[in-house]
């Protein structure tokens, strides 16, 4: 792995491809939107894409449809949500208030000795803190709940005196390890710092920034969010409980915001966070044999014929999401359902072709 030598978290390059534009086919594209749901074979599924903003949205699913239309209720989007809290920590570093080389101990314990190789703020957007995807007592914790909500079981307090009782596998910074832990410790740290709720930082940061009214980090209940099911599809689960994830997977959102929200990576110079968006495009670190695997601060990056397009997936009890964009056809993809993942589940793979094509 080697770290981009910009500053933090990276600054635009200019080398994304400019806008390419998409065939005006909408029959076809509703076709396509229509056979993909019914590959993913959920209860509920809503495939949303904006190309060059002109929206196409198709629901579908295997179960009846619910009182309220599929694409306006609200879905659970599971680690996707890490997007959003990468989004807030550039938006605080680009006004100043963080430069994400603070140490996450000190944020959260002021009084702490300074560690030797502390992990920083940095480190834990990026999956380099040297911790474990999840805390070491989390499944004996989780376990009572484990088919319904075991990160209830495992509050804010318990997530951060852990971490600093924790020692990193690894040094921070010198590989890469996708860690929910270190992105919930992440969220609380951020809180710390700026002494304001993370429930604040993110409604005033990105929410109301971006003009998302339809998202949020709890469920109301029916008629405004939808119903996960295990896997089998037929069997509802409880709406997910983040515990002290939040930051790493909290967010619910309808398929119309998360296409705003995608909307505003394609074009940020109409957002009050245009330098934001503009940054969590630009890669911080490439991994992997010949450095083949590409991150920003908040999406995986892969390429294509035209250019790079951008991504990333989430999934809870029961629910699962993807969100991607791509500058160079100025194509945006929100695609949820409401199944638990399993064994060469097709939701993934559907949603990601939808946006390579």
């Amino acid at each position: 792995m080697t770290a981009r030598p910009a500053p933090w978290p990276g600054v635009p390059d200019g080398e994304d491809t400019p806008v390419r534009p998409a065939a005006a086919d909408e029959a076809g594209l509703r076709a396509r939107l229509a056979e993909a749901a019914d590959a993913c074979d959920a209860p509920d599924v809503v495939l949303a894409v904006s190309r060059n903003g002109r929206r196409t949205v198709h629901s579908g699913g295997t179960a009846k449809p619910p009182d309220v239309p599929r694409e306006d209720l609200r879905y659970e989007i599971g680690s996707a949500s890490k997007t959003f809290t990468a989004l807030l920590l550039t938006r605080l570093i680009r006004r100043g208030v963080l430069t994400g080389a603070e140490p996450a101990a000190a944020c959260l314990d002021p009084g702490r000795p300074p560690d030797r190789d502390p992990v920083t703020l940095a480190h834990l957007i990026t999956h380099t803190s040297g911790l474990p995807a999840l805390p070491a007592d989390f499944v004996r914790r989780g376990l009572p709940a484990w088919r319904t909500n075991p990160y209830a079981r495992y509050p804010a307090g318990r997530l951060t005196d852990t971490f600093l009782r924790h020692r990193p596998r690894h040094r921070p910074g010198t590989r890469w390890h996708y860690s929910n832990y270190g992105v919930s410790v992440l969220g609380h740290a951020v809180a710390a710092a700026t002494r304001t709720s993370w429930d604040d930082l993110v409604d005033g940061q990105v929410l109301r920034a971006l003009g998302l009214s339809g998202t949020a980090l709890r469920a109301e209940g029916p008629g405004t969010d939808a119903v996960g099911h295990r896997k089998d599809g037929r069997t509802p689960v409880p709406a997910f409980d983040a515990g002290g994830f939040q930051a790493a997977g909290a967010v619910r959102s309808t398929p119309y915001d998360l296409l705003t929200f995608l909307e505003a990576h394609l074009d940020p110079a109409r957002s009050p966070a245009a330098g934001a968006l503009r940054a969590v495009r630009v890669p911080v670190l490439r991994r992997g044999l010949g450095h083949r695997h590409v991150h920003t601060v908040g999406w995986f990056r892969h390429p294509t014929d035209g250019g790079p397009m951008y991504f990333h997936s989430g999934a809870t009890l029961g629910q699962q999401a993807f969100l991607g964009f791509r500058p160079d056809t100025g194509t945006a993809l929100a695609a949820v359902c409401s199944r638990r993942f399993r064994a060469r589940d097709p939701f993934i793979a559907t949603a990601y072709a939808l946006l390579a094509e």
